[in-house]
């Protein structure tokens, strides 16, 4: 008896690690706002920047330019062959895309933090509802890049995302100082969300008791707190996405449907009803406003999904049989 096929084609053996990405997404003002629109999630608990990266089309490109990136700074301290070897994964970097995308995030959390932050406790369940609807609609993303017509070890597979976003979502709120050995791993977990789908890198510092005064440190400027709330952030994205890469290379269709079942698990933490320890509640009397609410933003993100096929569907691209597209 035959071992099953993989659920996706191997990486190429062949391509060398200096083989230049063709990236899909080449308007730096489109990929400017797609930064904006990470940034922007990404001081929200309950909702990660992942997400948006998986709705916007550009989840695969940044794995990819993030494991050559770190493969280049790699090279830098061990070697062989450090010039020659970190000239060919930088050339390999889609920097359309990545430098767009970098600079959109820090404006945007450079200018939002602070009113976003104000959003969120003043009006909870307003802002809840609405990125309910937005999460809730990106939950398509991935089931329709996994191909669809699961079956029971898929279903198995969704069940176990499920209970993984649950269980994180579930965290008890914590009040740790925010101490240099306290930040660190905290920030090497939270950056998590730019690459998990589903996982909400504030909403873990929420957890721990750091959301505010990271927010405030981001308001306040104090370049010695991001600073090393950044370089340990770098270290927990690079082993995450080699991780993820791996997983994306090898088992593409798995990947997507623990995905899937991550980001419905996560929703809990954004129930519009909950009292202020975060336990969930019943419907109130407010339910039909909150209900439209967060149908606008499935509606949002069902009209942002549309625009990003049809330009997948442009003269310079062509669909794949798993819903992405190739340049």
């Amino acid at each position: 008896m035959t071992d099953p096929a993989p659920d996706t084609a191997p990486e190429p053996a062949s391509e060398p690690a200096g083989t230049p990405i063709r990236p899909r997404h080449r308007n730096p003002l489109g990929n400017l706002l797609r930064g904006a629109l990470i940034g922007i999630v990404e001081t929200v608990p309950g909702v990660s920047g992942g997400t948006v990266a998986l709705v916007t089309g550009i989840y695969d490109e940044l794995i990819d330019a993030g494991h050559h990136l770190g493969a280049a700074a790699r090279r830098l301290l061990t070697g062989p062959d450090r010039r020659e070897a970190i000239r060919d994964h930088l050339r390999a970097v889609p920097w359309v895309l990545v430098l767009p995308v970098l600079v959109g995030m820090a404006a945007a959390v450079l200018t939002v933090a602070g009113p976003i932050a104000g959003l969120v406790e003043g009006h909870p369940q307003l802002m809840r509802a609405a990125f309910f609807g937005l999460v809730l609609g990106s939950v398509l993303v991935p089931m329709r890049l996994s191909g669809g017509s699961w079956r029971a070890p898929e279903l198995l597979l969704v069940a176990l995302g499920l209970l993984a976003g649950l269980a994180v979502t579930s965290l008890p709120t914590t009040g740790l100082e925010p101490s240099p050995w306290i930040i660190a791993p905290a920030a090497a977990v939270a950056v998590c969300a730019l690459v998990l789908p589903g996982v909400s890198g504030s909403f873990i510092l929420l957890s721990l008791g750091l959301y505010q005064p990271t927010l405030q440190a981001v308001d306040d400027r104090d370049l010695g707190y991001l600073a090393w709330f950044g370089l340990w952030a770098v270290v927990g994205l690079v082993v995450i996405v080699k991780l993820m890469r791996h997983l994306l290379t090898r088992h593409h269709r798995g990947t997507m449907v623990v995905l899937a079942g991550v980001m419905i698990g996560a929703l809990r933490s954004l129930w519009p009803w909950q009292d202020a320890a975060g336990a969930l509640r019943g419907p109130g009397g407010d339910w039909p406003l909150l209900l439209a609410i967060a149908a606008l933003g499935v509606l949002a993100v069902q009209l942002l999904v549309l625009v990003e096929s049809r330009q997948a569907a442009g003269p310079d691209s062509t669909a794949a049989p798993d819903g992405t597209r190739s340049a």
